[in-house]
Parts: C-alpha cells; structure tokens; sequence
C-alpha cells in the first residue's frame, strides 16, 4: 500500500516519463531538413551583422517591468468593478484606495523619469582651478 507521499511521487514520476516520451516521439515525427538558412542565428530575413553580444539599453527592461505591474494593476480592476456595488461604500472605499496608490505609483515614475523614453544626460560636475591671487615679496 503506497503512502500519500508515494502517490504524489509516483505522479511526478509518470508525469516526467509522460512529458520525455511525448517530445522524443516528437522529434522521431518531426521533419529535419536544415538549410543554410535556417541555421542562422535570425530566421527574420535579415542578415545578421556583427556580434549577438549586443548591449542593450536599461531602459528597455525598466519600460516592460513598469508595463507589468501597471498592467496587471489594472486587471485587478475588472472583478473590483464587476461587484463592488455588491459591497456598497466600503467596496467603493477600497477601490479609490486602490485607484489613489496606483495614481501614486505612476506619478512617482513619471517623476523619476522612467516613463520618458530619451532620459537627459547626466552632466557631472567639473572642478574648476582657482587661481591664486598671492604675491610673492622679493
């Protein structure tokens, strides 16, 4: 008689075996005709130039986190407005609290500059010699 442990591993077990037998018979099916083409890096149309060690800009990743947490904010809006008549002011409390610190977070970034695609440069402050107004006597 197996525990409840053994079940659950015994689970996984066909659970793994399952998914190796689906994706080998899948490669044993599939088609292999490489070309020239298909064998490049970019399967795009263009050519590829240059080295894929490209350093991408920061930005980039900071745009799509900020698009991610906005975005999924906002779909937790759809049940909210869905049923909050239900729950009468105290569901439209919650709501404009959560509306309030959404607005907040997007000020915030907006103030941070994150939302603007072309950030100003930085330009870091230069020390300037002071000449010296001394006298020598002789």
């Amino acid at each position: 008689m197996l525990t409840e442990f053994g079940k659950v591993f015994v689970f996984f077990s066909i659970a793994i075996i399952f998914v190796v037998a689906i994706v080998y018979f899948a490669k044993l099916l599939r088609p292999h005709r490489p070309t020239h083409e298909k064998l490049l890096t970019y399967e795009c149309g263009e050519n590829p130039e240059g080295s894929p060690w490209v350093k991408f800009n920061i930005r980039f990743y900071v745009v799509a986190l900020i698009f991610l947490i906005f975005d999924v904010e906002v779909v937790l809006l759809i049940p909210w407005a869905l049923v909050y008549k239900e729950y009468g002011f105290f569901g439209f409390l919650i709501g404009a609290i959560f509306l309030l610190l959404l607005g907040l977070g997007m000020a915030y970034e907006w103030r941070k500059g994150d939302l603007e695609w072309d950030r100003p440069m930085v330009k870091p402050p230069v020390l300037q010699k002071i000449k010296s107004t001394s006298t020598t006597e002789s």
